[in-house]
């Protein structure tokens, strides 16, 4: 294989060379975020869907003008992006990665004390089912990963996040120690269930994996994970919670997922 198409070849390294001599201002970023509303509007935008400025405004418990001057700063930081559909302007994070960053800070920040009975029960539904931007996460998605494994739809390793093994893999951000693969298997089980991966975008890794924060697990990221996700509310399996990233099983989801992939968890 020639040096221009060996993935660790020159050009490779030329692009890593590009990437550490340039520097990041890791400061505006973190002042960017640091901002508590700021940070709770972040937050809102964590499951990948696009929301209006008032609904931002509200979920950062600050009035309308005032939410528009947040927007504003972090679309100016490239931390989130506006699309304006009709009258209205729309806002969603600008990718995956901003996500990962913020589930990151959330292993070192302080916990919010609970201090009421609706913070506690947010809480628990974050652990229990959520999306970590496009795609599943908390115990769904981590048994939802289990449970491709069992069916050999992916092999390369167990699920399991072992961390006195572990390189470079750590809770709450992109798994690397680890290489799942599709089997032919699993292309005929995931298109029987509506998911073409020939389809799938090429702009992104099609298998990808995150260290599940909650659980400690691993769960199903990349564009096979947002695909497989994007079905699952097609589908009616899952729908969207009353609070941010919060996602509930369905009845017929509960019933879909045993039938489907033997997973056994109840709506």
């Amino acid at each position: 294989m020639s040096a221009e198409t060996t993935p660790q070849g020159p050009r490779h390294e030329g692009r890593a060379a590009g990437r550490l001599n340039r520097q990041t201002d890791i400061a505006r970023a973190a002042a960017l975020i640091a901002d508590p509303s700021r940070a709770r509007i972040l937050k809102a935008l964590c499951d990948g869907r696009a929301l209006p400025a008032a609904a931002l405004a509200t979920e950062a418990g600050v009035s309308a003008p005032t939410g528009s001057a947040h927007l504003a700063k972090l679309v100016e930081g490239g931390l989130i992006t506006a699309v304006r559909e009709g009258r209205h302007r729309y806002y969603r994070l600008a990718g995956p990665d901003i996500s990962s960053a913020l589930e990151a800070l959330a292993l070192i920040a302080p916990p919010l004390p609970v201090t009421s009975l609706r913070e506690s029960s947010v809480a628990n539904a974050l652990h229990r089912s959520r999306t970590c931007y496009d795609h599943l996460a908390g115990q769904l998605g981590v048994a939802l990963m289990r449970a491709l494994l069992e069916r050999d739809v992916l092999t390369g390793h167990d699920g399991v996040h072992r961390a006195e093994r572990a390189v470079r893999d750590r809770p709450s951000a992109y798994g690397h120690d680890s290489a799942y693969r599709l089997t032919d298997g699993g292309r005929g089980h995931l298109a029987a269930f509506g998911v073409e991966v020939d389809r799938l975008p090429k702009r992104r890794p099609a298998i990808r994996y995150c260290v599940d924060w909650s659980e400690h697990q691993h769960h199903l990221a990349g564009a096979l994970g947002a695909a497989i996700t994007a079905r699952l509310f097609d589908l009616g399996w899952l729908r969207y919670g009353a609070s941010p990233r919060v996602v509930h099983l369905t009845a017929s989801g509960a019933e879909g997922l045993r039938e489907t992939f033997g997973l056994a968890v109840d709506a």
